[in-house]
């Protein structure tokens, strides 16, 4: 049985990813997407499934934030951008993504921001 709070995580997750439409439009806004797509459906399919896998592992990592990176999949090929605090976490991500099912390369584009000054 999934708790509450595993359940309310899991749903930010998937509406931070962009994947509301899917939710709220259901097969329509799907095909849409397949239909402007080169990829096959089946690549489509597990591109998102190895974003979502991965958007689920950084809500659960301590050092990782979900909402500071972005997660893009492409014919497996992961692509990883946004800005952190430290070259920790910047690694982290990068090791989450590459360890994950599917996943055959990754391009760790996340900036490491100096916030030092921020204290």
């Amino acid at each position: 049985m999934i708790s509450s709070r595993l359940l309310l995580l899991l749903t930010a997750v998937s509406l931070a990813g962009g994947c509301t439409a899917a939710m709220v439009g259901g097969a329509a806004v799907g095909g849409y997407h397949v239909g402007k797509d080169e990829r096959d459906p089946g690549v489509v399919a597990s591109d998102s499934a190895i974003t979502t896998s991965i958007k689920g592992k950084y809500a659960a990592d301590a050092v990782v934030s979900v909402f500071a990176i972005g997660v893009r999949t492409w014919e497996g090929t992961v692509t990883l951008t946004g800005a952190v605090g430290s070259f920790r976490a910047r690694d982290t991500a990068g090791d989450i993504a590459s360890n994950t099912k599917g996943v055959k390369a990754v391009n760790n584009l996340i900036e490491v921001e100096d916030r030092s000054a921020e204290k």
